[in-house]
């Protein structure tokens, strides 16, 4: 179990996010929906460890087995293959296991490519290749697919549901495609102004929101 409780961010005066409490289980996959600046991202950095809140605590598990992908993923000048390597140091037949994970994502024609020539993305396909490349006990990806085109959405949806299933790791990812939740999420979590509105099962929460905000924002998308 993933807890956060009476967490609040504050920059610059302003309130980023205030969260009494929200609580993941594991296991499951989690989907954060919400406008831009709602707090997704603040919300999985401070999962991640890398931002650390004004008040509050954070409990989860051991930062040895938690995966952070931003939504612009870096991407060092060597090849795709060694980009993924990076996450499997000291792992027996790293090679081989980098290389399954990016044929996972599609990538087994792009080995040799350099990573900081690859299109948007390819780089976000070649991020998630890294995150799967070893058992992790939970994932935090912020949009994943927002670079992708149609087929690469589908490439890396399919390889995390996999995944997932596989290792029985937590996912919790932020989109802004709703539709995206309903594929690939148990749970949503809407957040709007830093704060959680709706908090259930996809889609209940999706196609019932009981909160005004949740329906405006949900009536421009077709679900």
């Amino acid at each position: 179990m993933i807890s956060v409780r009476n967490v609040l961010v504050q920059a610059g005066g302003r309130v980023i996010l205030d969260i009494p409490l929200v609580e993941f289980e594991e296991g499951k996959r989690y989907g954060l929906i919400g406008e831009n600046g709602s707090g997704k991202t603040t919300l999985l950095r401070m999962l991640a460890g890398t931002l650390q809140p004004s008040q509050g605590e954070v409990a989860r598990q051991n930062p040895d087995g938690v995966g952070y992908m931003p939504q612009a993923p870096y991407a060092f000048s060597f090849s795709v293959l060694r980009n993924v390597e990076m996450a499997l140091k000291n792992t027996p037949d790293r090679r081989d296991k980098a290389a399954r994970a990016l044929e996972a994502v599609g990538m087994q024609n792009l080995l040799m490519a350099r990573g900081n020539k690859l299109s948007g993305g390819e780089a976000q396909r070649m991020a998630v290749a890294r995150m799967i490349a070893k058992p992790r006990q939970l994932l935090l990806l912020d949009e994943p697919t927002s670079s992708t085109d149609i087929r690469g959405t589908d490439s890396i949806e399919n390889t995390l549901l996999e995944y997932t299933r596989n290792t029985h790791c937590t996912l919790i990812f932020s989109t802004h495609s709703p539709a995206q939740v309903l594929r690939l999420a148990e749970e949503v979590i809407f957040l709007d102004q830093g704060k959680i509105l709706e908090n259930g099962p996809a889609r209940d929460v999706l196609e019932n929101p009981r909160t005004e905000n949740a329906r405006l924002f949900l009536q421009h998308w077709r679900i």
